[in-house]
């Protein structure tokens, strides 16, 4: 599975006070471990108010890619923002856009710049009318998109589609949505990934650890290929290991072995 760190992110209180006191320490600390607990890509979402959203991007980059080679998740609801971040080229290595939709002319500002390169692209099954409830409706929505990924030319195993994900205390049938929906994205284009910040399910409930770790298994089992979440929990990485290894993804639990070893998962017992 392709872990998305979710730790740099504005919306995260400490995170949002070291932006405001350009605590360059802290960014870099949260970024490395991180990094060392094992994640593929991280996350770059200074969530701020926009006047100074874009100065706060290329600060929270250049501190990121100061201490790692790991590739950025560049991160924000202005897609006109991350178009100037691409085509500046801001960042060093080809990373992850976060997002598209079809809200507008989204798909149609970021494919083009896109198309022919190693970037990857999250794509939300959400429009001009918000995130809808009804499961096939948000199946018509990623269809969309990935068609037009496909007819601006980017690479369709770049593409990664979220279902975003409900929460389990407002919408009962939250888990059940999302791998319904994971099921049905992998019948319609094969070679497109599934994403999905594991962590909205738990919203608004207690012990908040055990629900996003039971979903990440549940979802793994219909075809999860990444997720936006915390790979500094022992109990979600656990959960991720295990499953991979239970469902044959990792032969004879190579990783989860390694990942042991490691001490990914705690202290040695």
């Amino acid at each position: 599975m392709i872990i998305i760190g979710e730790k740099i992110n504005g919306t995260i209180p400490s995170i949002k006070q070291a932006i405001a006191d350009r605590d360059e320490e802290l960014i870099r600390t949260r970024t490395l471990a991180q990094v060392n607990a094992g994640a593929d890509f991280l996350d770059c979402a200074p969530s701020t108010s926009t006047d100074i959203e874009y100065e706060t991007m290329v600060w929270l980059i250049d501190l990121m890619q100061s201490v790692t080679e790991v590739p950025l998740c560049i991160d924000s609801p202005n897609v006109l923002l991350l178009k100037r971040i691409l085509e500046e080229g801001q960042v060093k290595k080809p990373g992850m856009v976060n997002s598209v939709n079809e809200e507008g002319i989204k798909c149609e500002t970021i494919f083009p710049v896109i198309a022919g390169t190693d970037w990857n692209v999250i794509g939300l099954t959400c429009d001009q009318g918000g995130i809808p409830l009804d499961s096939d409706k948000k199946i018509e929505i990623a269809k969309r998109i990935i068609d037009k990924a496909d007819h601006y030319g980017v690479k369709l195993s770049n593409l990664h589609i979220d279902p975003c994900v409900m929460a389990l205390s407002t919408v009962p049938r939250a888990l059940e949505d999302f791998v319904y929906c994971i099921r049905k994205i992998h019948e319609y284009a094969p070679e497109v990934k599934v994403t999905g910040a594991i962590s909205n399910i738990s919203f608004q409930m207690p012990a908040r650890k055990y629900i996003n770790s039971a979903c990440v298994s549940y979802a793994l089992e219909a075809g999860l290929d990444s997720g936006i979440l915390d790979p500094c929990s022992m109990d979600m990485m656990g959960a991720i290991y295990a499953s991979e290894a239970l469902l044959g993804r990792d032969k004879g639990g190579r990783k989860y072995n390694r990942a042991y070893r490691k001490g990914i998962f705690g202290k040695k017992k």
